[in-house]
């Protein structure tokens, strides 16, 4: 999938290419780095999967394997996300001021994304300390990606 989205962006940037400079250019190039987005999106969950479900073998059960594989999925999320309210900023800007107010819904929804994903590492911190053989064993299997 995220090659099929790759391939999309490649065509709207191409369009760019035959196109006169200008808002109709600039909007279809934010929309090509949006659809960029969501391809890494999708290139980045299956590494995060791959690693630690094939090469690791890991059973996400400890605090600090959750904390991992959480945290590597919402870096994505997070990113994936704050480009497309960016991309949806620019578009309600020059096309349709009445789209604004959705655009900054997706704002507000990052930061409490980001604000979410920060108390749980603060949360799951405390977890750990109760658990240090889990952060141990889980540096060990971190040879096996090396």
């Amino acid at each position: 999938m995220a090659l099929v989205l790759m391939a999309i962006a490649a065509r709207e940037a191409w369009q760019v290419v035959g196109m006169q400079l200008g808002r109709e250019a600039a909007q279809l190039v934010i929309e090509a780095v949006g659809v960029l987005a969501a391809a890494v999106v999708a290139l980045q969950i299956a590494q995060t999967i791959t690693e630690e479900e094939v090469i690791r073998s890991a059973h996400i059960s400890a605090p600090t394997r959750v904390r991992r594989f959480l945290s590597r999925f919402m870096v994505v999320i997070v990113v994936a996300l704050a480009i497309e309210a960016l991309v949806a900023t620019f578009r309600a800007a020059h096309d349709d001021s009445t789209e604004l107010l959705h655009a900054a819904a997706m704002v507000l929804a990052v930061g409490v994304l980001l604000a979410g994903w920060g108390v749980f590492i603060r949360l799951n911190r405390y977890a750990e300390e109760l658990e240090p053989e889990a952060m141990r064993e889980a540096k060990r299997e971190d040879h096996k990606l090396k």
